[in-house]
């Protein structure tokens, strides 16, 4: 029952592709949007745990708000990659946010690889490249959606190497709350920064916004965090590699959109690589 909850997650966390498609908002206020409501709909549950927030070190809080800031670039990257590119690049190459932990985990934290993860992430590092290039013919949109999407990827590492660091203490409500309202912060000072208007976009976003929130975030996320209490590791690391599959088949039935084959290829490529990380790593 677990496993198929997790499983349930990954579907949710793959809608978000098809909610960022029916939205018209630019990218910087569906950020916003999410956040806010994802902070808006937890808040309840921190209420709580409210000791545990008096309780916060500097130190922790700060990593928590950087957490959260690097976040919110990640779902403006990934949203703005969506505007480009096709739904399966998009999701594939965000997901080659583990090849940045494993470097980072290296450059950083000075952890030795095996030679066998070391081959896993030079195979998805492959297969990122044949799925970057895989739209050059068809003009620089796509090319910049794939790089987008790659950007995105490299702030989701920076996420997730925090989190790590953040999560020794914290619980998942205090250091999930303190992330979303982060992220709905940080995006909402560089939305007033270029002056872009937060208001005026007609209740289809809100609503799109609220979906994400719902199904992508509450649903989605947290449950990998629920998930890890009781699930080994590398189930859950494997069992997310499905949200490529899922986002595609979206694509596929709701906006007729088919996965060329060096995105296949790539994309194919890229998961193996990852699965043989994660087993490596498990």
């Amino acid at each position: 029952m677990k496993r198929l909850i997790v499983l349930l997650g990954v579907a949710g966390v793959s809608l978000s592709a098809v909610f960022v498609r029916w939205s018209t908002a630019p990218s910087l206020v569906l950020v916003f949007y999410r956040m806010a409501f994802s902070a808006l709909l937890l808040a309840p549950v921190a209420v709580v745990r409210r000791g545990e927030f008096r309780a916060l070190r500097r130190r922790e809080a700060l990593l928590s708000l950087l957490s959260g800031a690097f976040l919110g670039f990640h779902f403006t990257c990934y949203f703005e990659a969506l505007r480009w590119t096709s739904i399966a690049s998009a999701v594939v190459l965000v997901d080659t946010e583990v090849l940045f932990v494993a470097l980072a985990s290296v450059l950083v934290l000075r952890k030795r690889l095996s030679r066998r993860a070391w081959a896993a992430v030079l195979l998805a590092f492959g297969g990122s490249v044949t799925v970057a290039l895989a739209d050059a013919s068809a003009g620089a949109g796509a090319l910049r959606g794939n790089l987008f999407a790659l950007s995105g990827a490299l702030c989701m590492a920076a996420y997730t190497m925090l989190g790590t660091v953040c999560r020794r203490r914290l619980s998942t409500t205090v250091y999930t709350w303190l992330v979303y309202a982060a992220a709905a912060g940080i995006v909402l000072l560089a939305a007033l920064a270029g002056r872009q208007p937060l208001t005026g976009w007609g209740p289809e976003n809100l609503l799109t916004a609220l979906g994400m929130a719902v199904f992508c975030t509450l649903l989605g996320h947290s449950v990998f965090s629920w998930g890890l209490k009781f699930l080994p590791p590398a189930f859950i690391s494997t069992v997310k590699l499905l949200e490529p599959v899922f986002a595609s088949v979206w694509g596929l039935l709701l906006f007729a959109e088919r996965p060329g084959f060096q995105v296949i290829l790539g994309g194919g490529v890229i998961l193996l690589g990852i699965g043989l990380y994660s087993r490596e790593e498990a």
